[in-house]
């Protein structure tokens, strides 16, 4: 098995480029600190969706699942954000953490394929993080 580079999408914006926001590279940190797969961040701003981010990743197992989100919201937290809503943390098959411009979903790999959020939200500006990656510290689009 090969290893990824390190992989970001950067477009330039009418004002030049633009970060991401702290709380998605802090999510993304969060994520990788507990071994999360296939760390997808999907830019929606440019969308007609409820949230400018969504953070998707994978754990191998219900365990690792709830401890990347349990991490995630640990981290935000800390930094003074909390989640308006969490589902499925009970089942740990996808777990969703709202925190309303963010919105992270932390997936079971089987349940991941079969619900396909990257495929529903095409339009959106995808970035990709490698799994050995260090967390990104100034990630921009």
């Amino acid at each position: 098995m090969t290893k990824k580079r390190a992989t970001t999408t950067t477009t330039k914006a009418a004002g030049g480029r633009k970060k991401l926001p702290s709380e998605v590279t802090s999510a993304v940190a969060a994520a990788l600190d507990k071994k999360a797969s296939d760390i997808v961040v999907l830019d929606l701003r440019h969308t007609p969706a409820f949230t400018d981010f969504f953070v998707v990743c994978s754990g191998h197992n219900s365990r690792q699942v709830k401890a990347i989100a349990d991490n995630i919201e640990d981290t935000l937290r800390q930094a003074g954000v909390r989640p308006a809503h969490v589902e499925g943390y009970e089942r740990a098959e996808w777990i969703l953490l709202d925190f309303f411009t963010l919105i992270v979903h932390v997936f079971a790999p089987q349940k991941r394929d079969f619900y396909g959020l990257e495929r529903l939200w095409g339009d959106a500006i995808r970035i990709e993080m490698a799994d050995d990656a260090p967390a990104p510290k100034s990630a921009q689009l």
